[in-house]
């Protein structure tokens, strides 16, 4: 049996991605015919695609798929949230963990869905600082919890590759609602983010 690979891609966005990334190479030097370049006009407008989807995801639709009434009050916390996402400056990769935690109110949210809402908002062009708050302002104005907190830790190629050239450079962001502006709350959060239980 012959082995296919099922993708769904827009044909439109395609060949029009295609052509700019065709005469890209061009531009940079390259000859888009050959061998070993035939499909990478193609592969590059799939993969951008597939990379900005999070465009045509629905951060509220998502937990609101997964929402139940449910009498808690402690602390829920989904820690080390990989992320993968696109400096909206320069387009290089930026990738690290989120940790994500929310105190609920009557509702809770299923628990992956948590993290596929840091895909939503990931899997766009951005910044680390807006993604954060991005990421918290869903989780507020869904669940309207008694408090939410969002820390990113990301690595930047585009302060890796290029630019200043710092390997090593870690950014964190964090943004902090409700019960998470209090000291104790916001303590305890941390220190669950920086143990290792497992």
């Amino acid at each position: 049996m012959a082995y296919k690979k099922v993708e769904q891609y827009d044909e439109q966005i395609t060949a029009g991605l295609t052509g700019n990334y065709k005469e890209a190479l061009t531009l940079l030097g390259e000859d888009p015919e050959r061998e070993g370049l035939l499909k990478t006009p193609e592969r590059v407008a799939k993969a951008m695609q597939f990379l900005t989807q999070g465009y045509e995801m629905d951060a509220k639709a998502i937990l609101d798929s997964a929402k139940f009434h449910e009498e808690v009050s402690e602390m829920i916390v989904v820690k080390d949230i990989e992320l993968y996402s696109l400096c909206e400056h320069h387009m290089l990769p930026f990738f690290g963990k989120a940790h994500v935690a929310y105190i609920p109110n009557g509702w809770i949210t299923g628990l992956s869905k948590v993290a596929r809402v840091v895909d939503v908002y990931s899997r766009r062009l951005q910044v680390q600082e807006r993604l954060t708050t991005q990421i918290l302002h869903a989780i507020k104005d869904s669940l309207n919890p008694l408090g939410v907190a969002v820390v990113i830790e990301a690595s930047h190629l585009c302060m890796m590759m290029r630019g200043v050239q710092k390997q090593n450079s870690v950014t964190t962001t964090s943004a902090f609602w409700g019960e998470f502006e209090k000291n104790e709350t916001r303590s305890e959060f941390t220190k669950l983010i920086s143990s290792r239980l497992h």
